[in-house]
């Protein structure tokens, strides 16, 4: 049998807004953390949506549009893209000092394909409509590849029969809600989310 010491984890990622919700689990489906981050405070949750949209001209009929210019924008942006960077840095450090072994995999949502600048970005309206939340997804897969553990990333739509499967069920939906009772509330729609990323995510690792 494992030590505590010997045994792998895997943390599951369900991102919400500029925040993240990180569960993190073993192999053998034991729920060890779980825990919400922000990856950014005092600035904008949404630069690419928003303030980026607004520079060229989009939603600004909206009551919270304010003028900004294009060059403003991309600086805005890129102050964002370094705080999120420090964001997942700092989550991740404070997770892996309050578990009792060592992180092997993290599980995030996939991302879609976005054009290679932020100026593309904002350009593209389907683009600056997800570029905000690729950032956040993004920042915690290069934190973690830094620390060298590997990514999963999951398909929101995908995940939860995945989850299933590894662990040789029909359904995970009673496996989830016991996990729930085992930490207490809140045990809300992204923890399980997460919990299921990280336990398909998790088995993978372990094979």
């Amino acid at each position: 049998m494992r030590t505590a010491t010997q045994r792998t984890l895997t943390v599951g990622v369900a991102e919400h807004g500029n925040s993240a919700y990180l569960v993190t689990v073993a192999h053998d489906g034991e729920l060890l953390d779980r825990r919400r981050v922000d990856l950014t405070t005092g600035l904008p949750t949404h630069p690419y949506h928003h303030e980026g949209a607004w520079a060229v001209g989009r939603y600004l009929d909206s009551p919270w549009a304010r003028p900004i210019s294009l060059v403003d924008a991309v600086a805005l942006i890129e102050r964002v893209h370094e705080a999120a960077n420090r964001g997942a840095r700092q989550a991740l450090d404070a997770l892996t000092a309050s578990l009792p072994a060592a992180v092997a995999s993290i599980a995030i949502r996939e991302c879609p394909p976005l054009p290679a600048t932020i100026e593309e970005r904002i350009a593209d309206n389907r683009s600056q409509v997800v570029a905000d939340s690729v950032m956040y997804r993004q920042a915690l897969a290069v934190e973690a590849g830094a620390r060298g553990w590997s990514v999963y990333w999951y398909d929101r739509e995908r995940v939860f029969g995945d989850a299933a499967a590894v662990l040789g069920r029909k359904d995970i939906t009673s496996f989830l809600a016991a996990m729930g009772r085992s930490i207490g509330p809140p045990w809300q729609a992204k923890h399980k989310l997460a919990a299921a990323a990280a336990l398909a995510a998790a088995r993978l690792a372990a094979a």
